[in-house]
């Protein structure tokens, strides 16, 4: 019912899962993300994987190793299908022997694409060709493309209905999160919302609290300097905050 892209942008460290389905609020329980990697639980999803794959990432195990326990300890593996990365950027999947066609999975360095219920071969193979061919790319930017090439492909073979991408840094919270739970084109509604992020939200989360600044920013003039230096920019790791 869904297919997604796990990722870590060789740029900026950044963790970035993109995902979409003809089903109800894909972004709810599907993809987990944390400072030392990130998983998606697809076809019958099991969303106790996220936080037990996330604490073995945390441990610093290896994604195969993790993808093997979270299925050999799953009586209904045979319906799931998940993929995941860890902190060096290695991959792993499983879809299981029931998941419905087409499903399967592909994975290039630092990128896994996976998939079930979609109209075909290409939605995986044409995402991950997206996302292969746009280093130049700013990394949000680089999965809604790959994305857009999947769709384009068929996506989904049932329709559209949900869509939602997440990016998660250093920080103990995500640096993005972005969902559309109920849309009739729900991959260009995520577009539009990551448009409106850039004009101030992406600015304004520099005064969030996070272990080098654990109190934030506070002064309210400043914020908004930071905010106007920093419109219209991509995500990125680190922010270029003005000096005051």
């Amino acid at each position: 019912m869904t297919w997604s892209l796990v990722a870590k942008d060789p740029a900026t460290g950044l963790f970035g899962i993109a995902i979409a389905s003809r089903f109800f609020a894909v972004g709810s329980l599907c993809p987990w993300a944390s400072r030392a990697g990130a998983i998606s639980t697809q076809a019958m999803m099991n969303p106790l994987f996220g936080p037990r794959g996330l604490a073995m990432l945390q441990e610093g195990m290896r994604a195969p190793d993790i993808r093997d326990m979270l299925v050999a300890a799953d009586q209904g593996s045979a319906v799931r299908q998940l993929h995941l990365i860890d902190s060096s950027g290695q991959t792993a999947a499983h879809t299981g022997a029931k998941c419905i066609d087409w499903c399967g999975h592909d994975s290039g360095p630092g990128i896994s694409v996976t998939g079930n219920m979609l109209a075909g071969p290409a939605v995986v193979g044409d995402a991950l060709a997206s996302y292969n061919k746009t280093l130049d790319l700013p990394f949000v930017e680089r999965l809604l493309a790959a994305m857009d090439a999947g769709e384009a492909a068929g996506g989904d073979k049932r329709g559209k209905q949900s869509a939602a991408i997440l990016i998660q840094g250093d920080e103990p919270y995500p640096r993005l999160s972005l969902r559309v739970d109920d849309h009739t084109d729900p991959l260009p509604e995520l577009r539009r919302l990551y448009d409106v992020a850039k004009q101030r939200f992406i600015g304004f989360s520099a005064a969030f609290p996070r272990p080098e600044q654990p109190y934030g920013l506070t002064d309210r003039a400043y914020l908004e300097t930071v905010i106007e230096a920093t419109a219209g920019q991509p995500l990125s790791r680190d922010f270029e905050i003005p000096k005051p």
